[in-house]
């Protein structure tokens, strides 16, 4: 069973394991048998995050719940300058195949390995 907050409006915030079907109802204060409501709190981590990193949380959070779906529409669309995904010229290969197999690049760095 998880261990779930609740807030008693008389006595604060305290902690119940309650069945996970259970979750969502209200839970009595074990001080007045009040019924309280169920809260989330904020970790304490997320407070103190640098911003930047909390932001990429947010979005990644916010995708979530709506991601993109891949679709033949989405897929058609144009890139924009300098894609080359729907170049139909072939590529021109630098590479010199020398007579043993190896291939070199003349106009590439030369401290470059081939494979």
């Amino acid at each position: 069973m998880p261990l779930y907050d609740y807030k008693c409006s008389k006595h604060g915030v305290f902690q119940k394991m309650v069945p996970i079907a259970l979750g969502d109802k209200p839970c009595e204060c074990p001080h007045c048998a009040q019924l309280s409501a169920r809260v989330i709190l904020v970790a304490p981590e997320i407070l103190n995050m640098a911003t930047e990193k909390r932001k990429a949380h947010e979005t990644n959070e916010k995708a979530s719940h709506q991601p993109v779906f891949s679709t033949v529409e989405s897929r058609d669309k144009k890139h924009g300058r300098n894609c080359g995904c729907e170049s139909k010229a072939s590529k021109s290969s630098r590479a010199v195949y020398l007579a043993d197999g190896s291939k070199i690049f003349p106009s590439a760095r030369p401290w470059m390995i081939s494979h």
